[in-house]
């Protein structure tokens, strides 16, 4: 299940399976590209919706175990 979480994360954020060549790497424009605020709001929502998973499964433990 970690695993299909991962691949879902780095397919989403577009970085999976891309390895550069030298001959990749072009000239590019000096403004940034709106596509980046995205990918970091989307990484920002996964980290966040990790850690609330991470502190529900904490207090159902603790609930249940004790």
């Amino acid at each position: 299940m970690r695993l299909l979480i991962l691949e879902l994360v780095l397919s989403l954020l577009d970085v999976r399976g891309h390895i550069p060549r030298f001959d990749d790497f072009r000239p590019t424009p000096v403004a940034p590209a709106p596509a980046g605020a995205g990918r970091a709001l989307a990484a920002v929502i996964a980290v966040l919706a990790v850690l609330a998973l991470v502190i529900w499964a904490a207090v159902w433990l603790a609930t249940h175990l004790f």
